[in-house]
């Protein structure tokens, strides 16, 4: 294919770059399997729309997760895939043709389905067939195997590739493993053929040269013993079309193309707040600047503050804001804290949610009071409807075979988006309604206490560092606190009421509960919250259709919540499920939890499923001071 030239294979959507196939990232097309392609290959000229999703604090997030402090190397845009209007109804045309996410074939090793011919892409074995812009799904490479056949055999790429801890992917070496690390003393490019067995007992391929004798099994790969017949890794990162300097160096490890574990996301999210009073007035203008650099008198700051889309200036003094504007105009720099310091997205969500008189409406957010029904009082606190949000979503970076652990990033090695700094990343928007509710303060204070001393959190305390210290990697250095980053038993309660009225509203609602989502705000021992954030997040329909928030209302609310509480009490896993407990050797995070009974969606639960337990809840033991919840609503 020419440079004037791009065919189109496939489509997705915004949310899928960010959770499921991003750069870097083997995504499967009806055919055969695609990379996607570093950030330098992301072409945005000629678009005319607007692509940036706006939001200060996420890209304040996203430069202190990257270290980016200097303002030559700040990220300044967070920008949404390049896509233009007339793609669909002209396939044809320049729009179609240049703009989109580019891809790049991979594995670029291909098997014929007919003759098992193996070879790759640049042998000239295979041709590429993309013969209708309508349908970029029916791409494929086929091959002339059977000249008189009127269909040709389709091309499909060879599933196996090597990866290591260290983020490196690439291709497996075919023509080196079948030799036992040599060459083939026939030809120098011999052809061969891969001969898939099937059965059930791992992988059962053979890779055969046609030119000389040699025949080895893929299964002589795999597993520790098979790293020894392996290369070293070559420090290859596809997406970037780079190699590191000198080589990787660490074993490579063979992984079938599509696996669930080829690519984890690390990503940040934030809500779209409107502006606080409290909020330091040079920070604003820092974070605003592209808007906020016009305000340089007070017959521009009168005549912006009428506009809709500026309403928030009202939160500030006019003569603050202007001398803020002109201040930075004239290049003088005010510090903003510590640059080292991970942005808290958390807190001024939870100041805004808790706040007793509730902001202005805007076009992105709009909170509501709903009256907490008297049944439920003593568990309540408050009960508001978010009748509007705007979530935004980044992706920063990504990692392969172990999943980031968003609390402690050094544990996983962190692959980037692109080979040098650049100043956008990836990013997506949705908007959709919640639902925000916060216990009772000295309800969770009181069952703090006691739940502290249990031999039930104990446990739960035990399986912790028995996780932690399993998925330690030993090629860190410094000291290991096993105990680093424990949410504590607050957490545990909030996550396992959220997760029961999920379950409870989603059959309810109109959405299923993979298109809800969940944010926990359970601070810590010097700042305790009890706030759980049960919203939209689905970008087709934009997730406002008002079944959420209706739910709010009190003549439904309490029907939710007694409702979630009774179906807790039984699962069909019971006694397995009421009377598991996270003990030695496993290191599970989850006490009596289950897919029948709590577990959620991977897009849904903020944790993975971790630290959740009914018994906190309902009464599955005989301690009845474990439960928060009061026992006039579990009786």
């Amino acid at each position: 294919m020419n440079d004037d030239y791009f065919p189109r294979v496939g489509a997705a959507r915004p949310s899928h770059l960010m959770f499921s196939g991003g750069v870097g990232a083997l995504v499967d097309l009806p055919n055969f399997s695609v990379l996607v392609r570093g950030l330098e290959s992301w072409n945005y000229t000629g678009l005319t729309g607007n692509y940036l999703v706006d939001e200060p604090r996420l890209r304040e997030a996203v430069n202190r997760a990257l270290r980016r402090y200097t303002p030559g190397e700040k990220v300044t845009e967070l920008r949404s895939a390049p896509w233009a209007d007339g793609g669909d109804s002209n396939p044809k045309g320049i729009e179609a043709q240049r703009i989109g996410v580019p891809v790049m074939p991979f594995p670029q090793w291909l098997r014929c389905t007919a003759c098992n011919e193996l070879a790759g892409i640049d042998a000239g074995t295979f041709k590429f067939v993309n013969q209708n812009p309508r349908t970029p799904h029916e791409a494929k490479f086929i091959h002339d195997c059977k000249p008189k056949a009127r269909r040709k055999p389709l091309a499909v790429a060879a599933r196996f590739t090597l990866v290591c801890t260290d983020g490196h992917l690439d291709e497996f070496p075919y023509q080196a493993f079948v030799h036992h690390g040599g060459v083939c003393p026939e030809v120098p490019r011999p052809r061969m053929r891969m001969i898939d067995h099937g059965g059930n007992q791992a992988a059962n391929v053979t890779i055969r040269c046609l030119a000389c004798p040699a025949t080895r099994n893929i299964r002589e790969a795999m597993g520790e013993a098979g790293q020894r017949n392996l290369p070293a890794c070559r420090g290859r990162h596809p997406h970037l079309g780079t190699f590191a300097a000198g080589g990787c160096g660490l074993a490579a490890i063979v992984l079938v193309a599509g696996a669930s574990n080829q690519w984890f996301p690390i990503t940040l999210n934030a809500l779209a707040l409107p502006p606080s009073k409290t909020e330091d007035i040079h920070r604003v203008v820092e974070e605003r600047w592209t808007e906020l650099q016009m305000i340089t008198n007070a017959v521009i700051h009168t005549a912006m503050s009428q506009s809709p889309s500026y309403r928030y200036l009202e939160q500030y003094d006019a003569a603050e804001l202007i001398a803020a504007v002109n201040a930075r105009h004239a290049g003088v720099v005010v510090a903003a804290g510590p640059t080292d310091a991970r942005v808290d997205l958390l807190t001024p969500e939870w100041d805004l949610f808790t706040c007793k008189q509730l902001p202005q409406p805007t076009e992105d957010f709009a909170l509501v009071e709903a009256a907490v029904p008297t049944a439920l009082q003593g568990l309540f606190a408050d009960v508001r409807q978010v009748e509007r949000l705007r979530e935004a979503r980044a992706l920063i970076g990504f990692t392969r075979l172990d999943a980031p652990d968003p609390e402690d990033p050094a544990l996983v090695k962190q692959v980037e988006l692109s080979s040098r700094p650049r100043n956008w990343v990836p990013a997506s928007e949705v908007r959709g309604e919640g639902i925000f509710l916060r216990v009772q303060d000295e309800l969770m204070a009181d069952w703090v206490a006691h739940a502290e001393q249990s031999d039930v959190l104990a446990g739960h305390r035990r399986a912790y560092v028995q996780f932690r210290t399993n998925r330690h990697s030993d090629r860190l250095a410094g000291d290991f606190d096993p105990m680093k980053h424990w949410p504590g038993a607050r957490y545990i309660a909030l996550h396992t009421l959220s997760h029961l009225l999920i379950r409870t509203i989603a059959l309810e609602c109109g959405y299923n509960s993979a298109s809800l989502a969940e944010r926990i705000y359970a601070g810590d021992d010097d700042d305790p919250r009890t706030g759980i954030l049960l919203y939209t997040a689905v970008p087709d329909a934009e997730g406002t259709l008002g079944g959420l928030v209706s739910l709010a209302e009190k003549a439904h609310f309490e029907r939710i919540v007694r409702r979630a509480l009774t179906d807790a009490r039984h699962c069909s896993q019971d006694p397995l499920c009421s009377e598991r407990l996270p003990q030695a050797p496993y290191d599970y995070l989850h006490g009596a939890a289950c897919h029948v009974c709590l577990f959620l969606s991977e897009t849904t639960c903020e944790r993975g499923n971790r630290f959740l337990d009914r018994r906190f809840l309902v009464p599955l033991d005989d301690d009845p001071k474990l439960l928060l919840t009061p026992a006039e609503l579990v009786s």
